[in-house]
Parts: structure tokens; sequence; C-alpha cells
């Protein structure tokens, strides 16, 4: 019997990302949210990135090079704020502010 091919966690995130733009939309906001965990925001970039085409395609469109944005992106990462904005517009997303609590 032949056993369906699972999908790692990851790779379905990014699917959910591709097919559901209000998915895109909570998880990136869920993502910003995550004060404990800062990093969830690059995590959360890398997703999209790959939802819309992959890093390299995203960087294009950004104006960063595609390196820079890897590194950026990276769990070592600590993108510069342009970088940020600049990617979240890529992906059809905008970062913004609202009062807390």
């Amino acid at each position: 019997m032949k056993r369906k091919a699972s999908m790692s966690h990851d790779e379905a995130i990014v699917r959910e990302l591709r097919e559901n733009p209000k998915f895109a939309e909570e998880y990136l906001k869920a993502a910003l949210e995550d004060a404990d965990e800062p990093k969830a925001l690059l995590v959360a970039l890398r997703h999209l990135a790959d939802a819309k085409g992959g890093v390299a395609q995203v960087a294009k469109k950004a104006g960063i090079e595609r390196e820079s944005l890897y590194r950026a992106l990276s769990a070592k990462g600590n993108p510069r704020l342009s970088t940020l904005v600049a990617v979240t517009k890529a992906v059809g997303m905008r970062l913004t502010v609202e009062p807390a609590g």
C-alpha cells in the first residue's frame, strides 16, 4: 500500500499563505504582536516570501540583493526597518502601528 507523501509544517504554512490572503494578513499580524519572540517576524516574512515566488523574486521586487535578504531573514538576521518595509511591500503587505491594548 502506497502512503500519501506528507509535507512539512513550513510547506503547509507557505501553501496556506499562497492560497489565502486573509490568513497571510493574520499570520503577519500575529508575528508582529509576538513581543516575546521578535524573530517570529523574520520567520513570517521568510514564509511570505516563499509564498510569493521565493526570496530571490521578492528581493528583486524590493530592490534588495538576494544574499542580503537571505541574511536579513535568517535566524540570526537583524534587518533594518527600511528592509522590513521594502519586503512587506514586495509581498503585498505593509507595516502599520496602532495603539497598544
